[in-house]
């Protein structure tokens, strides 16, 4: 599950519903009015697939107010913890509140890390990020962190209890074989 993808939604949500981003109020009140869902890989928006509608520059550079509502994020929680109950209580679920927030009591947490300038060449490789310089992306990336590590309501945080994996020189198949080996399947 990947929660931002929800955000991302919110955003878009709240763009198409013309309404001023800073309210947080507002913001909530167009995203309750939507339905929200994330099947094999693909976020809905009632109903349709807007999976490349949130990946947007416009969405990319006004997810971060948005998801600061404290309302937005409650939302979006309960809906993040219905795809967890409609999966079992089983998923891989990723996001930059999972274990503190939307699922403190998670049996494995993992908080990835990177250096700056490695995380920047890899968003550097996302689509919307192509063409973008490094440096750019990399500023765009510590702006995000600043934003989202200071916000008021879920704040991006490692959970005391999660094991941290420090991925800059390690490759995805070394990444997911440690995560694996820490959930012990």
């Amino acid at each position: 599950l990947n929660t931002g993808a929800y955000y991302r939604a919110a955003t878009l949500a709240a763009l198409d519903d013309g309404v001023d981003l800073e309210d947080g109020d507002a913001v909530a009140a167009a995203v309750a009015r939507r339905d929200f869902a994330f099947e094999d890989g693909a976020m809905l928006l009632d109903g349709e697939d807007v999976s490349a509608a949130t990946r947007t520059p416009e969405v990319t550079a006004a997810v971060s107010a948005v998801s600061a509502h404290p309302p937005v994020r409650r939302l979006m929680v309960t809906a993040q913890r219905r795809w967890m109950d409609r999966h079992g209580g089983r998923g891989v679920v990723e996001g930059r509140d999972i274990g503190t927030v939307v699922l403190p009591d998670a049996k494995v947490k993992v908080f990835l890390d990177a250096r700056p300038e490695v995380r920047a060449a890899r968003r550097a490789q996302d689509r919307e990020a192509r063409g973008v310089d490094a440096a750019a992306v990399q500023a765009d990336l510590a702006r995000r962190d600043r934003i989202d590590s200071t916000r008021e309501t879920s704040p991006l945080q490692v959970a005391d209890d999660a094991e941290v994996i420090d991925t800059s020189h390690l490759g995805i198949d070394d990444v997911v074989a440690r995560v694996l080996e820490l959930a012990g399947d």
